[in-house]
């Protein structure tokens, strides 16, 4: 299914975004996630630095997430039987989206642990 042009090419890439949206339980937790995050982000009127993190930080764990998707589906249609190297290609993809995840994590305590610490000071 190669795209002919330009506009194809979105198409599918929406196509793939929105089939990882709708079927990835996953993928459904990150976007709650980052809802969050970026609410928190509005409220507590975070630097424009801060902004650039925060967005850099949930797109590289739902960029994770739609790979490890990607890496699962491949493998799925390769084999249906046990392999320890297809195995192997889910759980280090699923391991990627893990650290992202953790990272992400400590990135919101970087960005709003000091905005959270003032309000707890009060």
């Amino acid at each position: 299914m190669k795209a002919r042009n330009l506009k194809e090419s979105f198409v599918y890439a929406l196509s793939g975004l929105k089939e990882t949206v709708i079927k990835e339980r996953n993928m459904k937790i990150h976007l709650g996630a980052a809802v969050l995050a970026l609410g928190l982000g509005g409220i507590f009127k975070i630097s424009r630095l801060e902004w650039g993190l925060l967005v850099l930080t949930i797109s590289s764990v739902l960029t994770a997430e739609m790979i490890n998707t990607a890496v699962e589906r491949v493998v799925d249609l390769v084999t249906d039987h046990y392999h320890p190297l297809a195995k192997a290609a889910k759980n280090v993809a699923a391991g990627a989206v893990f650290l992202s995840a953790l990272l992400a994590v400590i990135m919101g305590f970087i960005i709003f642990g000091p905005h959270i610490w003032i309000i707890i000071k009060r």
